[in-house]
């Protein structure tokens, strides 16, 4: 290693206390999704930070997208910093949003306290202190190589959580990240320090909705449960589709070992009569059910067409309409992201590894994540591929009661994406 990466790294090490404090801060602004609480708030935050380490920076709201109101604008923010020649364009692209924080912590979620080197609260994990990390890495290598060539940016996205159109998809749409103008994105989500993730499995989401007619209860011969019409749908599930989905494997180096097979998650029912509002202590009205819905998270693998993903659901509702009496349906598609993997080859893949060789002193893990992220719209809307997940981080840990970041695990991250910095930039 050489004099100026040792400095570099020796940078890193000096800001220990920044970065705690950085993230800390992060956490303490309770950026909650839905409904999308405090994105303003965290991007003047992080603006702030930016400007002060000289990057030019451009607050961007993504109107009219979903879940885009007055009340809860979508704001994002874009920093760059030229060098001093022209060179590759490095992005860092991290989501200031962070999900419901739940039951059974034991700690306060936004206080990020530190205890015994790891920082606790929510959006610790995924992905406040992956945030922290890549803004600590890209600050120490414009201190100890301001003369690089090329150009670094970073991002600070909204909605990463409910499918990221407020942020990514809307930038990407921009044109923020064209190849014609991004060599390599780096997203620091939390899939472990000595990790690569290339890509991600695919998704289909949809509504499924079964019909029947409604009566007295007490007279259901007079009606047609739509309840029952999706209990078949069920069963046919249960008996058909999963069974096949488990015998439908993948090349992919998709972690845990379970998501090397399809997937299918049921992620809502809903039918008959409406749940009434908390507090109310009447009884239910005595009537048939003539509608039900459920909505269906299908994951698929890289091996899978998507055409063929929806003909199996599709056909088994066909069987039922024949077969069933009264039976009718309507399937609603509410999204799909092809699946995606990034040549373990490409040049930003392998200056990653060499840089985790010279951190860690392993070699690092492929993988590929059983769940989409941002990277999906990077290179389905701005067809960008060279992309990847790296960051601090335990994935387990995400979404999950006293979530945590090890600060090790930060400065080792921040260091491996500095001296990777320092490899495509110099």
């Amino acid at each position: 290693m050489n004099i100026k990466s040792e400095n570099l790294l020796n940078e890193i090490e000096k800001r220990k206390d920044d970065l705690i404090d950085l993230t800390q801060k992060l956490i303490r602004i309770p950026t909650l999704n839905p409904p999308g609480n405090n994105y303003l708030e965290i991007c003047e935050f992080l603006k702030q930070r930016m400007e002060k380490s000289r990057f030019e920076t451009k607050l961007i709201r993504a109107y009219d997208t979903p879940g885009d109101s007055n009340k809860y604008p979508r704001w994002n923010l874009v920093c760059f910093k030229d060098g001093i020649n022209k060179g590759n364009t490095i992005h860092f692209n991290g989501h200031t949003d962070v999900v419901e924080t739940g039951n059974y912590w034991s700690v306060d979620p936004f206080e990020g306290k530190y205890i015994d080197g790891l920082i606790y609260g929510r959006g610790a994990c995924d992905m406040k202190g992956g945030i922290a990390a890549s803004i600590i890495a890209v600050e120490c290598f414009v201190a100890v190589s301001p003369n690089y060539s090329g150009r670094i940016e970073l991002s600070f996205t909204a909605d990463e959580e409910t499918g990221g159109y407020g942020g990514v998809a809307f930038l990407a749409n921009e044109g923020y990240f064209s190849p014609d103008r991004i060599s390599s994105v780096i997203i620091p989500e939390p899939l472990n320090k000595d990790r690569i993730c290339l890509g991600h499995r695919g998704v289909w989401w949809a509504e499924i909705e079964t019909f029947g007619k409604i009566a007295h209860g007490s007279m259901p011969f007079l009606g047609d449960s739509a309840i029952r019409h999706m209990g078949a749908v069920l069963k046919e599930f249960e008996e058909k589709l999963y069974p096949k989905l488990k015998t439908i494997k993948t090349n992919m180096p998709v972690v845990p070992e379970g998501a090397k097979s399809s997937t299918m998650n049921i992620n809502s029912i809903h039918g008959g009569e409406a749940e009434q509002e908390k507090g109310f202590s009447g009884y239910p009205a005595p009537v048939v059910a003539d509608n039900c819905k459920i909505v269906i998270d299908r994951r698929f693998l890289i091996e899978e067409e998507i055409q063929k993903v929806k003909k199996d659901i599709d056909d088994i509702l066909k069987n039922l309409e024949n077969k069933r009496e009264n039976f009718s349906y309507k399937i609603t598609d509410l999204h799909e992201v092809i699946p995606t993997m990034t040549d373990k080859n490409s040049r930003l893949v392998s200056e990653l590894t060499s840089s985790i060789k010279e951190i860690l002193g392993v070699n690092p893990d492929y993988v590929i994540s059983p769940g989409t992220y941002d990277q999906k719209h990077i290179e389905r809307i701005g067809k960008l591929k060279n992309c990847v997940a790296y960051g601090p981080g335990i994935l387990d840990l995400a979404h999950q009661p006293d979530e945590y970041i090890s600060v090790n695990d930060m400065l080792d991250s921040a260091k491996v994406m500095a001296l990777s910095l320092e490899k495509m930039l110099i």
